[in-house]
Formats: C-alpha cells, sequence, structure tokens
C-alpha cells in the first residue's frame, strides 16, 4: 500500500548559506526524497516559506507520515500550524522528527519539556558512531550493529525530553560524549520518531544507511490500522447495559 509522506523543511539554510547550498543544491527535503524515493513512497515536500507555510489542510489531512526539518526558524512557525499537525498527530498521523527539529515549537509541545540538550559544532565535526540498541526494532531492520557518520554535530546528554516508550540507537562521539538519537514515542493514535543525525553543513543526508533508517520509520510510523475511535471526547448518553437489578436475600 502506498504511503503518503510529506517531507516538510524549513528551508532557510539553503537562501543564505552557501555551504549548505554546495552539499544540498535541491535543498535538504530534495536529498531525502532522493535518498528514500521508492515505489512503496507518494512523496511531497513543503517549506516555510511556502503557502501555508508549506503545509496547506489539503496536504497535511492527505499525510501518512510528515518528516519535520527545522533549525533557525522554529520561532517563525505560526501556532495555528503547530496546533493543526498536532492534532493530525493525535488523530494518528506518523512524524519522523529529525536533528535539530528537536527544538521546535512542534517537538517541544508534543514532548511537554524544552528538549535541551548539550551540543558541539566544529569545521570538521565529530565522528559519531550510532549503535543500534534495539535489533528487533523494525526501524532497525536491514541495519548492521553499528554505523557511522565521519562529520557530525556533537549532541550529548542529559536531553531534556520524556522517557522514551522504545530506545533504538544511543550514539557516541570522537569527544566522548554519548546520546540518545533514535526515540520513538506515542502521542494519540500517532507515532512519533525522533532521529538526532542531519546537521546542515554535514552531507549527512546523501547518506545511503541514513536513507535507510528514515525509510524504515516512514514504514513503521505510519497508522496500522484506522479501526475503532479517534480519540476524542465522547458523549455516552445511554449506558451500554442497563443499571443491574439488586438481588434480594
Amino acid at each position: 500500500m502506498t504511503i503518503k509522506v510529506t517531507i516538510w523543511n524549513e528551508g532557510r539554510h539553503e537562501q543564505v548559506h552557501k555551504e549548505v547550498q554546495d552539499i544540498y543544491p535541491d535543498r535538504i527535503d530534495g536529498a531525502i526524497a532522493a535518498g528514500i524515493a521508492h515505489p512503496d513512497f507518494e512523496i511531497r515536500r513543503g517549506t516555510l516559506d511556502d503557502p501555508d507555510e508549506g503545509l496547506p489542510d489539503s496536504v497535511l489531512n492527505d499525510t501518512d507520515v510528515l518528516l519535520w526539518w527545522g533549525h533557525m526558524a522554529h520561532e517563525e512557525v505560526s501556532d495555528g500550524l503547530i496546533d493543526r499537525v498536532q492534532q493530525r498527530v493525535l488523530k494518528g498521523m506518523g512524524l519522523l522528527v529529525l536533528h535539530s527539529g528537536h527544538h521546535s515549537k512542534l517537538f517541544r509541545r508534543l514532548m511537554g519539556t524544552n528538549a535541551n540538550l548539550s551540543w558541539r559544532e566544529t569545521p570538521d565535526g565529530d565522528l559519531e558512531r550510532v549503535w543500534v540498541v534495539n535489533p528487533s526494532h523494525p526501524i532497525a531492520e536491514g541495519l548492521p550493529p553499528y554505523f557511522e557518520v565521519n562529520a557530525s554535530e556533537m549532541y550529548g546528554e542529559p536531553f531534556d525530553i520524556p522517557q522514551p516508550d522504545e530506545l533504538v540507537f544511543i550514539s557516541w562521539y570522537s569527544g566522548g560524549e554519548v546520546f540518545r538519537s533514535g526515540c520513538t514515542f506515542q502521542r494519540g493514535r500517532g507515532r512519533i520518531f525522533f532521529f538526532s543525525p542531519g546537521h546542515e553543513t554535514y552531507p549527512i543526508y546523501h547518506d545511503k544507511i541514513v536513507h535507510k533508517v528514515i525509510s524504515n520509520g516512514i514504514r513503521w510510523a505510519r497508522q496500522k490500522h484506522t479501526d475503532g475511535r479517534i480519540l476524542e471526547n465522547w458523549h455516552r448518553a445511554e449506558p451500554l447495559h442497563g443499571r443491574p437489578v439488586a438481588v434480594k436475600a
């Protein structure tokens, strides 16, 4: 069955930073779209500067899984858009939050925390070794025991998030830090996967293993069925059964 995937990228670094333009001439969302292209995926793309901030209702309500990448323009995203995306997640849309999306309004609202962490950015980057700590998880399908990102921004603990439902990846950096780099959560009917590698000045979204992780995350996050009720207030005026009749002694 086709999965309708929308890749949302704020798209601001690509407008102003030449090194990002050189690495991602078709923007970050374009590199991700090319890397995960598959007959099972119907892929659309949007940016903050597009009409309706890149996510009109016609697209958002027709999306099975949304990918979110943002960094320098978190506060420019309207609260109205965050409200709409949050409700779609609660009703079953899958969400992949990538890299610095951890500080987006959307992720912080869904987590209920500030999502702060420690970080370090250097011209050459840190070596990041991503350990697969839950190899039986669907997101880990087809992955080696670990993989390496040769140049990465360091994200380190403590990471201010709720206890993840599942921890899939833990990263170690050449500076000695560690980080929960692949975490899953459930909010309402929606599945959420946070995946941390993806700094804009390194070619991480051209990496085939990163493409595999994102593709696996999309397949995992898609709502598996729509049976039952959407989780909303439900006035049940009549009981299912009448009041039991007291038995006389």
